[in-house]
């Protein structure tokens, strides 16, 4: 393959008009995002100086997943997607308003930013199913879903390396507000986006006569009867709990260990962001979800593995490269688990099996920040990601064990989509070359 052409297919999915549209104005966005996450934890910190209160802003802000996504799955099958997207990016837009008009008047509190944090939560539970289960919309070619789905993750990763770097000079330099503003500000990019989009009408499911706890129950019986579904949420669920919590930690590792101040958070933020993008790029270039069973237990154990040494380091070039790795483990992790996730789904199920989704990685998270807050305040940030890590280990030492099972429950499903036949065909025309008799 040229390597125009190999370019051509890593972003194959941006032939879409819809998606084109989606992955530009969420770009910018995503961007601020980033930029209020940093100037989020430093505010935090800076205001209160607790570990403890930093955990739990994090659990206010994520534990709205936990409570509704369950609930927003099933309406996310009901309901028009494209609009909600639209509803709650205007009602983020209003959150970051906010925080950013109390910032800059000098009159916010660790309780202004809890509400907040808690509304932003309750906007998430909706959102993020809504938007996973949006892209089988906006790329009409089923194979390239897996594609969009690593864009996404590109892209995500890509404003997650800009957007801290950024933040943290911008903090150094006006303060956390202006960060709240820009962001504010970049909502108009993704909304835009979105209005201008042609979306054909989806077709209503007659399962909408259905009460909303009924098909909660639905949704919930198909989960916990498909193994490789149930085993996919699990690990990330686990993964979640333990190991993604070090975010909240950031700003201990940044000032108290590492002895920096904002740039050296947004450095640190960044890395994670480097080592994901990488991560994202490699996932865009698979042909196939094929042999991403194997991948996903690697990758977590990557991610512990990065953490381990992290807790470790009291350098900064070599927490900045541990970092880079955790980011590379927890992206492939979570962006192949999403891939296996939406490949093995049915369509009508697809919005209640995302909220599951969502659960396990911003349901489950909260309690984890939470924990961690709390283990850091007594144990102190490095011993809490070190038993953070060694739990990624041995979550994914059990899903490996898995693998054999999980594979001849997912092979009748790739023969049925057409996925395995590819495969087939190739293995029999190299039979067929093998057992030619020589010359």
């Amino acid at each position: 393959m040229s390597e125009a052409g190999g370019l051509g297919f890593m972003v194959r999915a941006l032939r879409h008009r819809n998606y084109r549209l989606f992955f530009s104005g969420q770009t910018v966005s995503l961007v601020g995002t980033w930029m209020t996450r940093i100037a989020a934890s430093w505010l935090v910190y800076r205001l209160t100086g607790s570990a403890l209160l930093l955990g739990l802003v994090g659990f206010a802000g994520q534990i709205p997943s936990f409570l509704l996504a369950p609930f927003a799955g099933v309406l996310v099958d009901r309901w028009n997607r494209h609009r909600l997207l639209v509803v709650t990016q205007v009602l983020a837009m209003v959150q970051s308003a906010a925080l950013a008009g109390l910032t800059l008047a000098g009159v916010i509190n660790i309780w202004h930013v809890l509400s907040l944090s808690l509304f932003q939560g309750v906007i998430n539970a909706f959102d993020m199913p809504a938007r996973q289960a949006f892209v089988v919309e906006m790329v009409e070619k089923r194979e390239d879903l897996s594609n969009a789905i690593a864009l996404n993750s590109s892209m995500v990763n890509a404003a997650r390396l800009v957007g801290p770097s950024v933040g943290g000079v911008i903090i150094a330099a006006v303060g956390e507000g202006w960060c709240f503003a820009l962001d504010a500000v970049s909502y108009l990019a993704v909304i835009a986006s979105l209005l201008l989009m042609q979306i054909a009408p989806r077709a209503r499911r007659a399962a909408t006569e259905k009460k909303v706890l009924h098909e909660l129950q639905e949704g919930w019986r198909y989960v916990a009867g498909s193994p490789p579904i149930r085993s996919i949420l699990l690990l990330l669920a686990l993964v979640s709990l333990v190991g993604m919590p070090y975010t909240v930690l950031m700003p201990v590792f940044a000032s108290q260990i590492l002895h920096g101040g904002p740039h050296t958070l947004g450095f640190l933020m960044a890395a994670t962001g480097v080592g994901a993008l990488l991560g994202a790029l490699f996932l865009a270039n698979r042909r196939t979800v094929v042999g991403l069973g194997k991948v996903i237990p690697m990758m977590s154990a990557l991610f512990g593995a990065g953490l381990i040494g992290f807790s470790l380091s009291r350098w900064l070039p070599l927490s900045l490269l541990l970092l880079l790795f955790t980011g590379i483990g927890f992206m492939v992790q979570m962006a192949a688990s999403n891939t296996l996730l939406q490949t093995l789904v049915e369509d009508d199920k697809r919005g209640r099996v995302m909220s599951f989704y969502t659960m396990a990685i911003m349901g489950v998270t909260p309690f984890g920040s939470l924990l961690a807050g709390g283990l850091a305040h007594r144990l102190g940030a490095p011993h809490t990601l070190l038993f953070g890590g060694i739990g990624c280990i041995a979550a994914a030492l059990w899903f490996a064990s898995l693998l054999p099972s999980l594979r001849e429950r997912v092979r009748p499903i790739y023969i049925q989509k057409g996925i395995l036949p590819e495969l087939a065909e190739g293995i029999s025309a190299a039979t067929q070359v093998t057992s030619q008799p020589e010359r």
